[in-house]
C-alpha cells in the first residue's frame, strides 16, 4: 500500500457515491414505512423465517452455540468498531491524515445515533419464543449488528481502497466483508432476536452511511480544505 502523508492518492470524487446514496434511499424508506406501519405480508414473512429458522436453531444446539460464539465476539458491534478504531490511529501516527480519520470516527458515531434514533422512533418488538435460544434488549428495527458489521466493512474497505491496497489484500479484504456482514445478518436471524426485515434494514442503512460518508468526504477534499 501506498504511504501519503496527507491525503490518500486514490481519492476520486463524490459522483459515484452519491448515485449510490440515491439509488440506496427509496428502499431503506420504504422498508422504515413498512416496518412503521406493519404491512401485514411483510410481517407474515418475517414470522414465517423466524419460526423456521427457529426450528433449526433449536434442533442443532452445536451450530446455534457457534453461531453464538461468532455474533457475541466476532461479529460483535464492539468488534467492528475496534476496527475502525485501529484505522483511525493508523491514520493519524503513519499517515497524519486527520481528517480522514475524523471521517471515519464521525461516520461510525452517525451509523450509532441513527440506529439507536430509529430502534426509539419504530420500537418494533423483537421475536419471542417459549424456548429461545439466545436473547437480546431493546427495539429489534434495524438489527444494530447488520449495520455495524456494514458501516465498518464498508469504511475499510473504501480506506484500503484510498490507499492502493494490492489485489490480493483487496480480494481478501473484500470476502472477508462479505462473509462478515451476510453472516452477522443470518446468526441474529438463527439465533430469533431479530425479524429478517430488521437484518435487511441494518444493511440497507448501513451501506447508506458508507456512500454518504464517501460522497461527503471527496466532496470536503475538493473545498481546498485541509486533510
Amino acid at each position: 500500500m501506498h504511504s501519503p502523508v496527507d491525503s490518500p492518492p486514490h481519492a476520486t470524487g463524490p459522483g459515484i457515491a452519491l448515485r449510490v446514496a440515491a439509488a440506496l434511499v427509496p428502499p431503506t424508506a420504504l422498508l422504515l414505512v413498512l416496518v412503521a406501519v406493519s404491512w401485514d405480508p411483510l410481517m407474515a414473512l418475517d414470522g414465517d423465517i423466524a419460526r423456521t429458522t427457529h426450528r433449526w436453531a433449536v434442533a442443532e444446539p452445536d451450530l446455534t452455540q457457534a453461531f453464538r460464539i461468532l455474533t457475541d465476539w466476532v461479529w460483535d458491534p464492539w468488534t467492528m468498531r475496534a476496527l475502525v478504531a485501529v484505522a483511525v490511529l493508523w491514520l493519524v501516527l503513519h499517515h497524519g491524515a486527520w481528517w480522514l480519520a475524523l471521517w471515519l470516527t464521525a461516520a461510525c458515531l452517525l451509523g450509532s445515533l441513527l440506529s439507536q434514533g430509529i430502534k426509539a422512533a419504530v420500537d418494533r418488538e423483537r421475536p419471542v419464543w417459549p424456548d429461545p435460544v439466545d436473547s437480546a434488549h431493546f427495539a429489534a428495527f434495524p438489527s444494530g449488528h447488520a449495520m455495524t458489521a456494514a458501516v465498518a466493512c464498508g469504511l475499510l474497505l473504501w480506506l484500503l481502497r484510498l490507499y492502493g491496497a494490492g489485489r490480493v489484500l483487496w480480494r481478501s479484504a473484500l470476502a472477508v466483508a462479505v462473509v462478515s456482514v451476510v453472516g452477522v445478518g443470518l446468526t441474529r436471524i438463527w439465533l430469533g432476536v431479530h425479524w429478517s426485515s430488521d437484518v435487511l434494514g441494518g444493511w440497507l442503512l448501513g451501506a447508506l452511511t458508507v456512500a454518504l460518508t464517501v460522497a461527503s468526504y471527496a466532496r470536503f477534499r475538493g473545498t481546498g480544505a485541509p486533510r
